[in-house]
C-alpha cells in the first residue's frame, strides 16, 4: 500500500493475520451508501462487504458489522449483549469513539475497543471485505481473524 497505514492495518499487521488491502475511487458523496460504493467499485458481491455500524445498547456503543446489502437489526443487536433497546449512535459519538469518520468506520483499531457483534453470514466467506480505516480503502481478512482481532460474537443481526 502506497501512503501512510491506518489504525486498521496496524491492528491487523500487529495480530499477525494475513489481509489484502483494496484501494478504490471513493466519491465521497454525502448520503451515499459508502459500502455498497466499495463493493460496486471493486466488483465484490454485497453480500461479502461489511458494513461497520455504530449504534446504541442500552447507553452503550456497540459495533454492528453487516453486509452493505442490509439493514442493522438494532433489536437483535441489543439482544446479542444482552440489552433491552438499540439505536443507532450519533455520527459524532461514533467518530469520536472510534477515531475514524463516517464511511471509513473500521471494526479493526478503534481509538476505544467497543463491543461487536458480526452478523452470522460472515462466516459462510472464506473472506471478507471491511473498511480498513477511510474511505476508499477496504480490507480482506477471514472471518475468524476479524471475530477474533474484534473480541466480537456472532449473531444474525442483519435484515433486508
Amino acid at each position: 500500500m502506497s501512503g501512510k497505514g491506518t489504525p486498521a492495518t496496524a491492528a491487523a499487521g500487529r495480530a499477525q493475520v494475513d489481509f489484502v488491502l483494496h484501494p478504490y475511487q471513493a466519491s465521497g458523496g454525502h448520503g451515499a451508501s459508502y459500502g455498497e460504493e466499495a463493493a460496486d467499485a471493486l466488483g465484490i458481491g454485497r453480500d461479502r462487504v461489511f458494513k461497520t455500524l455504530v449504534a446504541e445498547v442500552d447507553g452503550t456503543l456497540t459495533v454492528g458489522v453487516v453486509p452493505v446489502g442490509a439493514n442493522l437489526d438494532l433489536k437483535a443487536l441489543a439482544a446479542a449483549v444482552g440489552g433491552k433497546r438499540g439505536a443507532m449512535a450519533d455520527p459524532k459519538d461514533a467518530e469520536r469513539a472510534t477515531g475514524y469518520v463516517r464511511g471509513g468506520i473500521s471494526p479493526l483499531g478503534q481509538r476505544r475497543r467497543l463491543r461487536t457483534v458480526i452478523d452470522a453470514s460472515a462466516a459462510g466467506h472464506s473472506t471478507v471485505f471491511v473498511s480498513a480505516g477511510r474511505r476508499g480503502l477496504q480490507m480482506e481478512i477471514a472471518p475468524a481473524d476479524l471475530i477474533r482481532l474484534t473480541g466480537a460474537v456472532t449473531e444474525s443481526i442483519a435484515v433486508g
